[in-house]
């Protein structure tokens, strides 16, 4: 922390200006020592100001000027912007360390607001999430942890299991005389809450995860189904393989596609079915597979065959064998057959494709009609994913799985002091396991850390770009 760090904040090429910051004691006496501002020194200047000047031989440039502690880090610190040419900007660096300044440790910049105070160490690493955001729902929870909103939530919860804490310690205080301040009944009650509260925060990792990397939608079905023409149809590309062919696609095809600000990663699958070629065999259990892990699963039925005289468009072959009735009876078998390969709990979407060949085909509840050839129902297809997204990330969602440990060795120390209740244990054993669960959650915001304090820092900060 007494050295004066320094760094490009910006990317090397592709733009017209890149910015080199620098942080620390001497940062404003090495800005003077390399460049000349057109009124005054860097040193005189009030914090959040702006000075032209220029580097003798090299560039110009615009200084802006920060005060402690009223800065990013919390010390002294200056920002120069130049035309971003990588001459220029190594140019600058070899002056700004030959004037003392030493180059800066990935998200060294960060590290140091958080030694200083200015952030706790959940909004540290919402800067590294934000940086890395690339949808608007990574984005917006990542801003809601850098504003703090995350870390209240998390200090409130904190806070009333330390109000158990103090209750059953001030118990040990008074043993002698067998006084009960916190009633049982009160605790268990308040007990559960707690583990409520908490169990849900880590369960939000599983989506707040998804979010973070695209979350995963796997297009399933039967063979000849219309799942890689949907594929291609989200995309807006030819990005699967389509043919007549059962069996075309042996195995899975990804693409990701941005819904209403959330990525999603479309998964195409093979057609599920019994099958003695080994390799389809292969890609039907890669199918299962991304089914077990996806987030969301679109069941395809085929929607252009139907029993006879169903449908004036139904072919001869309408009730050959793999082929789905689109009539109202084997609509309901086909439901019954997707939902028998899709985990209990997982969000389903059914679709009926196809729909273009079968006009007359009678409207199923909860079956969404598709034509992905001219794009019949492919909105509605898109609202509702948007929909089931913009509803599981409401609130505050876990997006790291330090927190998410973090957030299961809390909920393992409150369910001990419950079962320790039950069991009769004694009072102090039970306020230790109390004082365990409000170290697990202080970790989160850097509280608590143990002894490899310095690892876990190390280890958060690694991860951050140079210039953060």
């Amino acid at each position: 922390m007494s050295d004066t760090i320094c760094a490009p904040a910006t990317a090397s090429n592709g733009g017209a200006i890149a910015v080199i910051r620098i942080s620390g004691p001497q940062s404003l006496q090495a800005v003077d020592s390399i460049a000349v501002l057109r009124s005054g020194k860097a040193v005189d200047a009030p914090g959040y100001s702006l000075r032209f000047g220029e580097i003798p031989g090299v560039d110009e440039v615009l200084v802006s000027i920060f005060r402690a502690p009223h800065s990013y880090t919390g010390e002294d610190s200056a920002e120069l912007s130049c035309h971003c040419s990588p001459y220029i900007v190594r140019k600058i660096l070899e002056l700004l360390l030959n004037a003392g300044c030493r180059m800066a440790e990935p998200g060294e910049f960060t590290r140091r607001a958080f030694l200083a105070g200015k952030m706790d160490l959940a909004q540290a690493e919402a800067v590294s999430e934000l940086i890395s955001s690339d949808s608007a729902a990574a984005h917006r929870i990542a801003l809601n942890q850098l504003r703090g909103g995350y870390s209240a939530e998390l200090k409130t919860l904190r806070d009333s299991i330390l109000d158990l804490t103090a209750l059953v310690e001030l118990e040990l205080d008074f043993s002698e005389e067998e006084v009960e301040f916190a009633g049982r009944d009160r605790l268990r009650t308040l007990l559960g809450q707690a583990i409520s509260h908490v169990d849900s925060l880590s369960e939000s990792f599983r989506v707040g995860n998804a979010i973070k990397n695209g979350v995963p939608v796997v297009i399933a079905g039967a063979v000849n189904s219309g799942k890689s023409t949907l594929l291609n149809a989200l995309v807006g590309e030819n990005r699967a393989i389509v043919s007549d062919i059962p069996g075309t696609t042996r195995d899975t095809v990804e693409e990701v596609v941005t819904v209403d600000g959330v990525q999603f990663r479309f998964i195409d699958t093979a057609g599920i079915r019994e099958t003695s070629d080994t390799v389809e065999r292969i890609g039907i259990d890669r199918a299962h597979s991304a089914i077990a892990a996806a987030e969301i699963v679109i069941g395809v039925i085929d929607g252009s065959a139907a029993k006879a005289g169903d449908c004036a468009s139904a072919g001869a072959d309408a009730l050959a064998p793999g082929r789905i009735c689109s009539g109202n009876a084997g609509i309901i078998s086909a439901v019954d057959a997707v939902r028998a390969v899709v985990p209990a709990g997982k969000k389903l979407i059914l679709v009926r494709t196809k729909i273009d060949l079968c006009p007359d085909a009678e409207p199923v509840e909860g079956v969404l009609d598709i034509c992905a050839a001219n794009g019949q129902g492919l909105n509605e297809l898109k609202a509702e994913l948007s929909s089931y997204a913009s509803s599981v990330s409401e609130g505050t969602v876990v997006t790291s799985a330090r927190h998410y440990e973090a957030l299961r060795d809390a909920s393992s120390s409150l369910g001990a002091v419950l079962a320790g209740m039950d069991a009769g244990i004694p009072t102090d054993l039970l306020a230790e396991d109390l004082r365990e669960a409000v170290r697990a959650l202080g970790r989160i915001w850097g509280e608590d850390l143990g002894i490899s304090a310095q690892d876990t820092l190390n280890h958060i900060f690694s991860r951050f770009c140079i210039g953060k």
